[in-house]
């Protein structure tokens, strides 16, 4: 299907072009939400007689968005998740869980403006696109964390799903009798003696 465009579609085109889209996204995104018209005659008279009109609105939108970005680029929100020793978490951060850290911060978006490029499964330091308007994009800082306390650590500059081999791991924590643990470390110190 042939639409032209009322405003700028990211990956699309900008204002005014005709394009080729499949139908399915022409019916169900472009044309409900008033993005695009479809491209007969009728519509294209239609479009250059409110071109003016269309771009002086997508001009005020826009420096609305640029006002914005200009406190929201770099924001850092901290959403706090369950997760697992390795940092996985038990289910993941969704762009409503994320607007909604926006909107607490004092800056009203929508779930839509938030782009995902893959999902946040994971605890750290996520950079999050928002898109203000078609042509202004900011970009956030989403700290995934399990407690307030870990949120300030990864904050600061700490990996946390980082595991150090160096850590002191007694054979004591894997037997439940002491003798054994005891053998057991007799024995590698033994291997470690005949290595050396």
């Amino acid at each position: 299907m042939q639409v032209v465009l009322l405003e700028r579609v990211e990956k699309l085109g900008q204002m005014g072009e005709v394009v080729k889209v499949k139908d399915g996204y022409a019916r169900n995104f472009l044309l409900p939400r008033k993005k695009a018209l479809r491209a007969t005659k009728e519509n294209l008279v239609r479009f250059e007689a409110q071109r003016a009109q269309l771009e002086a609105r997508n001009l005020e939108l826009r420096s609305e968005a640029e006002k914005v970005q200009a406190k929201i680029e770099g924001l850092t929100i901290t959403v706090l998740r369950q997760a697992g020793d390795t940092g996985q978490l038990y289910g993941s951060v969704t762009t409503r869980d994320i607007a909604d850290g926006v909107t607490t911060s004092g800056f009203s978006i929508n779930r839509n403006q938030v782009a995902l490029e893959h999902p946040i499964k994971n605890i750290g330091l996520h950079k999050v696109r928002v898109a203000l308007h078609p042509e202004v994009i900011s970009i956030i800082t989403v700290n995934v964390a399990r407690t307030d306390e870990e949120a300030l650590r990864q904050a600061a500059g700490e990996d946390l799903t980082r595991r150090d081999r160096d850590d002191d791991i007694d054979a004591a924590d894997f037997f439940e009798k002491e003798e054994d643990a005891a053998e057991v470390e007799a024995e590698a110190e033994e291997v470690a003696e005949t290595e050396a």
